[in-house]
């Protein structure tokens, strides 16, 4: 993956336009919530290409915890830090904390691994939304605001057995979804295997707010309306869709 087409800067000072984070979310893990449009007044990073440039910067460690304390609009500078802390933050020029980064055990920087880590990771990420949350929210008979639909990546974790390991790949356990009124908590689980092995496991954890009682035919409408949108994007640029 060459996540330097998706931000720019010297050293540890990073910056990621609108336009490379709405690229990366369409073209590579894709992602059409519209969050991650250009054009939308509340337009935020993909946290996928943050926890990419995470393992591209600081390798792969045995055990690792992603939390997103806050959304990374276009035109803010990150400080990812030199440090061999178990613990640290990424912090952004407007001096809110976006990211934080809990480590521990073995560490693995083999450039070809991490990557195709993180490549399969996103293609697993970027499905959650048609095809996992709306069947999980119908069989629980809620859905999202579909007039304001607030779907944030919350975090994420990863345990390994060992890190000996050299073709990961990602594969879906059985998802949850927690309601609490008009808050929802989905956890999409997983588990990493190579060469027939499981060698990890981990789950994205996504909050959910203004849940409503499901409706069929305004959910369907809105969901053919994404994918619609999805496909005229990706026929524009002449790759196949699904």
């Amino acid at each position: 993956m060459l996540l330097k087409e998706f931000y720019s800067g010297p050293d540890n000072l990073t910056k990621i336009t609108a336009e490379q984070g709405s690229l990366f979310a369409k073209e590579i893990a894709n992602d059409f919530n519209p969050l991650h449009d250009i054009d939308s007044k509340r337009f935020c990073v993909p946290g996928d290409l943050l926890f990419s440039i995470v393992l591209k910067k600081y390798g792969l460690s045995q055990k690792m915890k992603f939390t997103f304390s806050g959304m990374l609009g276009h035109g803010v500078t990150l400080d990812f830090p030199e440090t061999e802390e178990d613990q640290f933050d990424i912090v952004g020029s407007n001096g809110k904390t976006i990211l934080k980064i809990e480590r521990s055990g073995e560490k693995l920087t083999n450039d070809s691994i991490v990557d195709t880590l993180s490549r399969n990771y996103v293609a697993f990420s970027g499905h959650n939304f048609p095809y996992v949350l709306v069947p999980l929210m119908a069989k629980q008979n809620v859905m999202i605001n579909l007039t304001r639909p607030l779907v944030l990546y919350n975090s994420m974790t990863l345990a390994f057995e060992h890190l000996n390991f050299t073709q990961p790949e990602v594969e879906m356990l059985e998802p949850e979804l927690t309601v609490n009124g008009k808050r929802g908590e989905a956890h999409f689980n997983f588990q990493i295997k190579s060469e027939g092995e499981v060698v990890g496991s981990g789950f994205k954890t996504i909050v959910i707010s203004g849940m409503r009682e499901y409706e069929e035919g305004p959910m369907q409408a809105f969901v053919d309306e994404y994918l619609a949108r999805k496909n005229t994007y990706l026929d524009s640029i002449n790759i196949p869709t699904e």
